[in-house]
């Protein structure tokens, strides 16, 4: 069948918005959508109303800015939690492979992104400001910035040390188990989780400059 005739203009609507998702061509959303259609009125009814429902209701934690079914979430909520240690990642999925580790018990504080000068991404469109807010509140003890060893991270991670380096906090950073150009999403669970319990003082990698 060729992709460009499809029989159908319903089934070339569903297979255009399948392939909109990152990494899906337009032969994997033609399989996925030809799947769904054999499948029950009632589970495909469920897989769409899902996907409506986390589009329209879920929220943005107001401390970290983590995705939250409500206004906090239960990272943040979550008593056994060291709320006084407070991880620095770019987004949301980075939270995800920290706590896949197991081995942080810390809070988090989403940034939303990393400084990108080339794609229009200023400090002003992060949530850096609010982090800024949270270490004056004198609640914090130690910042870890978790941020991928891009040089796009690295600048990030260089401002967030000049916007904290006068706060009564300890600031660190990630053991090199990260290699330089890697990003978090894709480091394998125990070199993360390595890197995260033997970081460093942030003055040993920022401090000389």
């Amino acid at each position: 069948m060729e992709l460009n005739s499809l029989p159908s203009k319903l089934l070339e609507n569903a297979v255009n918005e399948m392939s909109s998702l990152p990494g899906v061509g337009r032969k994997t959303a033609l399989r996925l959508v030809l799947h769904l259609l054999k499948q029950p009125r009632e589970q495909v009814q469920r897989f769409g109303s899902s996907f409506i429902a986390l589009r329209n209701e879920v929220k943005s934690c107001r401390v970290c800015s983590n995705i939250s079914d409500n206004d906090t979430c239960e990272i943040c909520a979550n008593p056994r939690r060291d709320r006084s240690t407070v991880c620095v990642v770019e987004s949301i999925k980075d939270v995800l492979s920290i706590e896949s580790t197991g081995q942080y018990g810390g809070v988090y504080h989403v940034l939303g992104g990393i400084i990108s000068p080339i794609n229009g991404v200023a400090p002003s469109d992060l949530s850096i400001e609010k982090l800024v807010e949270r270490a004056g509140a004198g609640d914090i003890n130690e910042v870890i910035v978790a941020l991928s060893t891009t040089m796009e991270g690295e600048t990030t991670a260089y401002y967030l040390y000049k916007k904290l380096k006068d706060f009564p906090v300890q600031l660190s950073a990630l053991a090199r188990g990260v290699g330089f150009g890697d990003e978090l999403e894709y480091t394998d669970e125990i070199t993360l989780g390595r890197s995260i319990k033997n970081r460093t003082p942030f003055e040993s990698v920022f401090g000389h400059r």
